[in-house]
């Protein structure tokens, strides 16, 4: 916990950026009617009943300070999904940084193993060296960042059904580019000093 919470207190440097990486499951779903549309004194009607279409997962990258954010749409979540998204974070998002820290949770695939499954061995060492992985501990993912920017996707974006992915990435692209255009960031406040006052329990030294 102190690790990821170092890393939030430190100066912003946009040479060296912070990254909070997290993803999620969304569920595809088709009307089975078409919903009626507003009108004036009456809001859009909607039938309750509905049509599966399988899932998809959002790979979700968030530089809290800068105010940038990215959105990665992809059929699953396996390593080489997880692989090719550290790629796309170096080669793609921060070409020009030597080194990005990284900000994720335990999930089995978020391990530097990961590349090398996917990548010859010489690719994922050279990816390798530009990232730095903090970890937040385990029943402590609310510490990562990108959880928030998460539910805000979820509260301003994907609070309607998506039948298919282009739909879903046709949807979330003007909500990502806007608030990156806006520059929107989040203000940290739970520094280390609240952790140690807050959760005494967890510091065996104190009890």
């Amino acid at each position: 916990m102190e690790d990821v919470l170092d890393v939030y207190a430190e100066p912003t440097d946009p040479k060296v950026p912070r990254v909070c990486f997290d993803e999620c499951p969304y569920q595809l779903l088709d009307e089975v009617r078409e919903p009626l549309p507003p009108q004036p004194g009456k809001p859009k009607r909607q039938d309750c009943e509905y049509e599966r279409e399988g899932t998809c997962n959002l790979f979700l990258f968030l530089e809290p300070n800068l105010g940038w954010r990215h959105v990665e749409v992809t059929q699953r979540r396996t390593k080489q999904d997880f692989a090719q998204a550290m790629k796309d974070l170096v080669r793609v998002h921060f070409p020009d940084a030597p080194l990005i820290r990284v900000v994720l949770d335990n999930l089995n695939t978020h391990t530097p193993g990961s590349l090398y499954e996917a990548f010859e061995p010489e690719e994922a060492r050279r990816i390798l060296r530009r990232l730095e992985f903090h970890y937040t501990p385990k029943h402590g993912s609310w510490l990562n960042m990108a959880e928030i920017e998460l539910s805000v996707l979820g509260r301003q974006c994907l609070d309607q059904r998506l039948p298919t992915m282009d739909r879903v990435k046709a949807v979330i692209t003007p909500w990502e580019q806007g608030r990156n255009d806006h520059h929107v960031t989040i203000q940290w406040r739970f520094t280390t000093a609240d952790a140690r006052q807050k959760l005494h329990r967890l510091y065996p030294s104190n009890s």
